[in-house]
């Protein structure tokens, strides 16, 4: 293909992308292609260097519109700067390199930050392949591919080791050696990619149109950026999907996103910026989760093939508020998304922060693999000293329809003895399991597991198969319904200190 007719290519390209998909009309006067700063496409060659020219010269500009045409461009660190459009033109990939096959490295974690209350990966954002710090008015748009085939999914865990939480339980019976192997020493990630697009900071960004498959650890991490748009993207990755993490003024709309291994979207509030800090003022709509075999979202097969996640619970997908959160949430609303072949949803806040005004409704869930819905507060306090026990106090979920549920696993709401969940609000609710508990199952008494990691799991085989409540304050449920394929020998609800109980119109219900 000749330069006019990769040029006639982008220009369809552009004109075919909605005008929502290209946010920032000045940058469209002044375009830069990346082939013109030497890069040449072929999967061969490292294109990286070109792309950081053509980058830089766009800002430098006062603003503009990268163009990378259809190729294979093999990459490492890409830095974008403010007022840059990255457009991926049909049939354009962004291939990560691998530094252990290709001549080069990936940009160099950061130095002299506290990895003491969240792992490598929520620390750093430089060793990525595409990243920027402290950026406005950047957009990645366009119908092309970011393929992270050369990252890798590992990194060190975080320092803190006082408590029981730093892992699941559900991860209890690794070996030494098995731990290490997924969370790999500091020094080894050196060199290396872990993520496909990092933001720390940064405000009005744009994400539209493209496909990551493969993504490391993390696909897509904001870390305390404000104003982010992500909209209609596909994601099929190893590990995270879309990370949120101390994050306002945020919108994820018309997204799918498979991640069999860890959390399709989800929300945190880290000490990543060295302080506690709210994400808030999030919606994610329009979005569908799942835990597909690795790579069979993108390809239209959806394989079920893998069963266990490395946490040894059954896949993951889903959409979380947590694990990490010391700054807590505020005014977050999920609705019009679907889960299939993954984990249900997940508000959860156990290192100190308060988690209100959330409202979910309108998801539909499909061969749910864990608890169609799990709300809990605990009590890790990963955090510096002083740190107490949040909250969770105002929760709104309606119109859930979750089907195949993993019949071990009930939906579940559970605060602490002392330290109840508050207001929380379920209407126009049914649950479908698949059934199987028995008599012995029913007199099971939990523990409280105040300080482990939080997950439908920790608690075991629960003692009923609709809904298990305990340490809860002001539950309202309406028009609730759940049956069973097969019989069940458990009762469909346990309450336990629940005051202020208030159930309406839910037949399943005998008081």
């Amino acid at each position: 293909m000749n330069r006019r007719e990769l040029s006639l290519g982008v220009a369809a390209s552009m004109a075919l992308m909605p005008a929502a998909a290209m946010p920032f009309a000045g940058h469209l006067a002044r375009r830069f292609d990346v082939r013109d700063y030497g890069a040449r496409g072929d999967g061969v060659a490292i294109d990286s260097g070109a792309f950081n020219a053509a980058i830089l010269a766009a800002s430098q500009a006062g603003g503009g519109t990268v163009v990378v045409p259809r190729g294979r461009y093999l990459c490492f660190s890409i830095r974008l700067q403010s007022r840059v459009t990255l457009l991926l033109g049909k049939g354009a990939v962004i291939e990560a390199a691998d530094p252990a096959r290709h001549a080069g490295h990936y940009d160099v974690p950061e130095e002299g930050i506290d990895q003491l209350y969240q792992d490598f990966g929520h620390s750093h954002w430089h060793n990525s392949l595409i990243w920027g710090a402290d950026l406005s008015e950047v957009a990645i748009v366009g119908p092309g591919l970011i393929h992270g085939a050369g990252l890798t999914r590992d990194g060190p865990g975080a320092r803190w080791k006082a408590q029981t939480g730093e892992r699941p339980l559900s991860m209890r019976g690794l070996s030494d050696r098995e731990i290490a192997r997924l969370e790999p020493d500091w020094k080894r990630m050196v060199g290396l990619g872990n993520k496909a697009i990092a933001f720390r900071g940064g405000r009005d960004i744009r994400l539209s149109g493209f496909s990551i498959l493969k993504g490391g650890h993390f696909a897509i991490l904001a870390t305390g950026t404000r104003g982010l748009r992500i909209d209609g993207l596909s994601i099929d990755t190893d590990r995270d999907g879309i990370d949120l993490d101390c994050v306002s003024d945020v919108i994820v709309e018309r997204c799918r996103v498979n991640s069999p291994n860890d959390d399709g979207i989800v929300v945190k509030s880290s000490f990543a910026l060295g302080r506690a800090v709210a994400a808030e003022d999030i919606l994610i709509r329009d979005c569908a989760v799942s835990g597909y075999d690795m790579g069979s979202m993108l390809d239209g097969t959806r394989r079920q093939t893998q069963q266990i996640a490395p946490d040894q619970d059954r896949v993951t997908g889903r959409i979380k508020l947590g694990t990490e959160s010391n700054g807590g949430y505020r005014n977050v609303r999920i609705e019009d998304c679907s889960f299939t072949h993954c984990r249900g949803l997940a508000l959860e806040t156990v290192d100190g922060g308060v988690m209100e005004n959330v409202v979910a409704r309108r998801l539909t869930m499909r061969d749910v693999t864990t608890a169609p819905l799990f709300l809990r507060l605990g009590d890790r306090r990963r955090g510096p000293d002083g740190t107490g026990i949040g909250a969770i106090r105002g929760v709104e979920i309606s119109d859930i329809d979750a089907r195949g549920i993993d019949h071990r696993f009930p939906a579940a709401i559970a605060g602490l003895p002392g330290n109840r969940i508050e207001d929380v609000s379920l209407s126009h609710i049914h649950f479908s399991y698949r059934g199987g508990g028995t008599a012995e199952d029913a007199r099971r008494v939990p523990e409280d597991h105040a300080s482990a990691y939080p997950e439908p799991s920790m608690f075991g085989v629960l003692p009923c198969w609709a809904l298990w409540v305990r340490h809860a304050a002001r539950l309202r449920i309406d028009r609730f319904t759940a049956e069973t394929a097969t019989p069940d020998q458990r009762p469909p609800f346990v309450f336990a200190d629940a005051p202020g109980l208030s159930i309406l119109r839910t037949p399943l219900f005998r008081a």
